[in-house]
């Protein structure tokens, strides 16, 4: 099965994204100088959807050498549904690198990130759904579906920072995810409620 690359605007659009030739470039690739490429293209590159242009083929590039980063990940809470596996974690280093596991029938809040994010599926299948802000005055809060898409091991989906969306286990598998972050303004960080139109902070 083709593997395929998406990203997801600010209105809930989830665009196909071309698979660059560099994404299947042979020779082992380790994490840290992953990190380091990573850091230079946020140096020299300011424009996020830019940036994730740049990121998406180095992931696909990590995970389809690294294999080991395939099997990292923390069994789930039982009663949570899910669980996080910092991969990388260092003081005054803004990325956020995990992987990320969720039970079968699990579905995350409707939420964005307030960051740029890339999301690599390495096994199991989960729909994302797409929502956007709408122009209502009365509920400034208030948000529609916009759309949404199957994930299957191989793809990867990136969010620029205002993206909302909220992902469901599909089968009778979990999911594992290898999840990459940028910095966080955790003041522009929601869940949304489509019931209430409102929105509160993580």
């Amino acid at each position: 099965m083709k593997s395929s690359d998406w990203l997801v605007t600010e209105n809930g659009d989830c665009l196909a994204c071309n698979l660059q030739e560099s994404e299947t470039s042979t020779g082992y690739y380790r994490l840290y100088r992953f990190l380091t490429d990573v850091e230079d293209i946020l140096e020299s590159t300011k424009d996020d959807r830019q940036r994730l242009e740049k990121i998406r083929p180095l992931v696909r590039r990590l995970l389809t050498s690294s294999y080991w980063l395939q099997g990292e990940y923390r069994e789930p809470n039982p009663d949570t549904g899910w669980s996080v596996l910092m991969l990388y974690d260092e003081p005054e280093f803004s990325l956020t690198v995990q992987t990320v596991v969720w039970l079968p029938g699990r579905v995350s809040p409707i939420h964005n990130h307030a960051a740029w994010g890339v999301v690599a599926l390495i096994s199991g299948e989960e729909k994302n759904t797409f929502w956007r802000r709408t122009t209502d005055s009365e509920f400034p809060d208030r948000i529609e579906k916009v759309g949404e898409q199957i994930l299957v091991p191989g793809d990867i989906i990136s969010f620029m920072p205002n993206a909302i969306h909220h992902v469901e286990v599909m089968g009778t598998e979990p999911t594992i995810t290898f999840n990459l972050y940028g910095k966080t303004d955790y003041q522009q960080r929601f869940e949304f409620d489509p019931i209430t139109h409102t929105a509160k902070n993580f």
